[in-house]
């Protein structure tokens, strides 16, 4: 597998502060926005959650395998879209927090040289992210940059508190990590994907992911470089397009590798408190040499005020 990194080559952290566990700083109130693809109601059901294979990190705390009963819950189809925000941020007045702090992580093959050499810093043991002046939701790659071509892909550059005040605003709320995994596996039983066992069956990509070398060369043998409109690839057996790859999405818990263990198995919620969420699903720069983790058991976490090219999310809802 190569050598297995932390969440930092997945999703690089903005930092932690006492005031990420205080919530939501701006809270908007709507009816909601009509939406492509909307929601599907998932039937409540057992299902064994987490994985006991050697494929996973251990720092992740993706097991023990342990049964788990989700009680009835909608869930958006598809990611939310960068159209779907833009209709947030023009009723509310909304400013994402990569805009209040100024900059966001961007990965560096999508910014034109003369933007790197004003912004030459990157975090520890992943220079393939450059902290972007000016990188938010609508200006992806920086100045310059625009999501015109894009209002169908799922917005990124997004914090789990931007998502929380979004989520507020459509009536909804972020799915508990125990209900994406279960959502995501699409009514299969310890399936690695949500579709399966083999990755790329009789030679069909099923997710968008890193394809060639990590981080020197993408063949994009998938069709994509960066996202992938919200309903690319066929979705699973619940309807659900993109749980594996695209994007992370972010979940409601905080996150503890050693979360498993404590066994609770109704309806879980994840821990009380910690210093980072829970995010799902991978995204276009995951690839199997360093950061496995689009298969459907597989976890990780990022701070609630970081920001990042490939993470965004998608809303549940109560039955």
């Amino acid at each position: 597998m190569g050598t297995k990194e932390n969440s930092g080559c997945c999703s690089p952290s903005r930092g932690t502060s006492s005031a990420n566990k205080k919530g939501l700083s701006n809270e908007f109130c709507g009816s909601g926005e009509s939406e492509k693809g909307g929601m599907t109601l998932i039937e409540g059901d057992t299902f064994l959650m987490g994985t006991d294979t050697d494929e996973g990190f251990p720092q992740d705390g993706e097991g023990p395998v342990r049964e788990v009963k989700i009680d009835s819950f909608y869930m958006d189809t598809m990611a939310v879209t960068n159209r779907q925000f833009s209709r947030f941020i023009h009723e509310t007045g909304y400013k994402t927090e990569a805009e209040r702090f100024g900059w966001s992580f961007v990965f560096r093959d999508f910014i034109p040289q003369k933007i790197i050499k004003k912004n030459p810093s990157s975090p520890p043991d992943t220079p393939w992210w450059k902290g972007i002046e000016g990188a938010r939701w609508n200006r992806p790659e920086g100045p310059g940059s625009h999501v015109n071509d894009r209002m169908e892909h799922p917005v990124v550059h997004v914090t789990w508190n931007d998502a929380m005040a979004y989520c507020k605003w459509a009536g909804k709320r972020l799915p508990t990590e125990a209900e994406w995994e279960y959502a995501a596996r699409g009514g299969l039983q310890q399936k690695t994907y949500p579709w399966g066992d083999r990755l790329i069956p009789e030679g069909e990509h099923r997710c968008n992911i890193w394809q060639g070398e990590f981080p020197g060369h993408n063949t994009e043998e998938d069709g994509f470089v960066g996202t992938a409109p919200v309903d690319a690839f066929q979705p699973n057996g619940y309807g659900l397009y993109n749980m594996a790859g695209n994007v992370w999405e972010w979940c409601s818990d905080w996150f503890s590798s050693s979360y498993p263990l404590l066994r609770v198995n109704d309806n879980p919620k994840g821990p009380g408190a910690g210093e980072a969420r829970v995010i799902r699903g991978g995204s276009y720069l995951c690839h199997r040499s360093y950061c496995n983790r689009y298969r459907v058991a597989a976890r990780t976490a990022n701070t609630p005020d970081s920001s990042t090219g490939n993470m965004g999310f998608r809303c549940a809802k109560d039955a």
